[in-house]
């Protein structure tokens, strides 16, 4: 058996790897599965926040990732972006690689259903961004943008980028990306999506705010025309937030609305669920140029230190990628 290990985060900034068992229940049925971890993937604003111990007490049960260890703050053993080669289980299974919402951890063993197979199109490297597509297209449910609208996007991480993409699909669409950074321009023409740093027009119909700054959503509400909707999509965990809704706010009747991915939009529950998004999100994850998502990689074996680094200072980090 080889030497298994997960990578837990135990202290303000300071993370550490750990033994770990691949089969928690001991023994294996048949209703389970082994994967050896090929790759996986930092979600940066999330576990920025879980790995800082920034948290709020009343989120600590509803934060908790699926076959998380540990309790909030700390110590806690999380992630949701893992993919793998199946090593273990039924056989039409075994050799197949696949998407599991798992911490970051050498190899496990989960339910059946815990698994999605990977469509035979998509590299297993581009797969780590697949919880970042069920965000966006949960924020395009939530948001109901339509053919010709105007549309806004402030914030370019990888969630960002996704909603920016995807919008851009719509036929007729007018998307603007917005980045204080002017670094993701270079990303942003790759994915064919027009980029500023700043503000220029307030007439859209739809604004997406991804940034997760306080101030991004003041540009967000700025960026809305008469009627329009504003889509938030950043989690701030325990930092306030002032939201300015003086000025044009109630003149133009602005809507402002959260999006979170943990629940399906209601309009969308009687026909979806958890596993037909999952598997929309690693089809539409087809597209090669989605590469440029993937800032940087290092190994399993370096994580402590990878994660001090890009989680204190990731002004250049998108998706960073970890190797097995």
């Amino acid at each position: 058996m080889p030497d298994i290990k997960a990578f837990w985060s135990v202290a303000p900034g300071l993370g550490e790897l750990r033994p770990a068992q691949d089969d928690p229940t001991e023994e294996k049925t048949s209703g389970m599965v082994t994967v050896r971890a090929l790759y996986s993937g930092v979600s940066r604003g999330t576990e920025s926040l879980v790995f800082n111990g920034r948290v709020p007490e009343s989120e600590y049960q509803r934060m908790r990732a699926p076959f998380q260890e540990g309790d909030f703050p700390f110590p806690v053993k999380y992630g949701y972006a893992s993919v793998g080669e199946v090593v273990d289980g039924p056989e039409e299974l075994l050799g197949r690689r696949v998407f599991c919402l798992y911490p970051h951890q050498s190899r496990y063993t989960v339910p059946v259903s815990a698994v999605t197979p990977l469509p035979d199109e998509l590299p297993a490297e581009r797969a780590v961004l697949a919880a970042n597509m069920e965000t966006a297209i949960n924020g395009l449910w939530d948001a109901s943008p339509g053919i010709g609208d105007r549309i806004a996007v402030i914030g370019l991480g990888v969630v960002g980028l996704l909603v920016g993409c995807l919008a851009n699909q719509i036929p007729g669409t007018r998307v603007t990306v917005i980045d204080t950074n002017p670094g993701r321009e270079t990303v942003a023409k790759t994915l064919g999506l027009d980029f500023g740093v700043a503000l220029e027009r307030d007439d859209h119909d739809v604004v997406f705010h991804t940034s997760g700054h306080p101030s991004g959503l003041e540009t967000a509400l700025a960026a809305a025309g008469t009627e329009g909707r504003i889509i938030e999509m950043s989690w701030y965990g325990d930092q306030p937030v002032p939201v300015p809704l003086g000025g044009q706010f109630h003149s133009r009747r602005l809507q402002l609305r959260s999006s979170q991915v943990g629940r399906i939009p209601p309009h969308r529950q009687p026909r979806w669920n958890y596993r037909q998004r999952l598997s929309l999100a690693l089809s539409l994850l087809s597209d090669p140029r989605l590469d440029a998502l993937i800032s940087g990689e290092s190994p399993f074996d370096a994580m402590p230190e990878t994660m001090a680094r890009i989680l204190s200072d990731g002004r250049d980090t998108l998706c960073h990628r970890i190797v097995y």
